[in-house]
């Protein structure tokens, strides 16, 4: 069985959906101190993505808004990830600027996935995938 095939049945598409709240998350942890004003705009995004599987997964909903806010989240967050980028890429050390590669790293991964997501969810295969009756294959 091909990859395509697999991520494209219905406890596969659950999974990615469930899933993608990881790249939304995907912070160091001093990012979610409350000394911090980044803390906020993961975890709004976060409940948007959980909201939108909620209505997809469980209500088994047929219309187009989950996926949309799905979409607004993982691109919201891609947004996001760049404008912090150049906030964060360097830190001072004793008077002297170093590469924040733990940043870096993390910041493009979770965009990474991101992008991936977001054209994950635009497959036809997956949209319907899921409203399918269950006793479809």
């Amino acid at each position: 069985m091909n990859l395509r095939r697999i991520i494209t049945t219905r406890p596969g598409i659950r999974l990615i959906l469930v899933l993608q709240i990881v790249s939304l998350l995907l912070f160091p942890a001093a990012s979610f101190s409350p000394n911090t004003q980044e803390w906020w705009l993961p975890v709004l995004l976060a409940i948007m993505v959980l909201v939108a599987d909620v209505e997809i997964i469980i209500r088994r909903s047929e219309s187009t808004w989950p996926w949309y806010l799905m979409s607004f989240a993982q691109g919201f967050n891609l947004i996001s990830r760049l404008m912090l980028l150049w906030a964060h890429a360097t830190l001072p050390v004793d008077g002297v600027m170093l590469v924040n590669t733990p940043y870096i790293a993390l910041t493009f991964a979770s965009m990474v996935i991101s992008i991936c997501i977001l054209i994950y969810t635009e497959w036809p295969e997956v949209r319907s995938g899921l409203l399918r009756p269950l006793t479809a294959k």
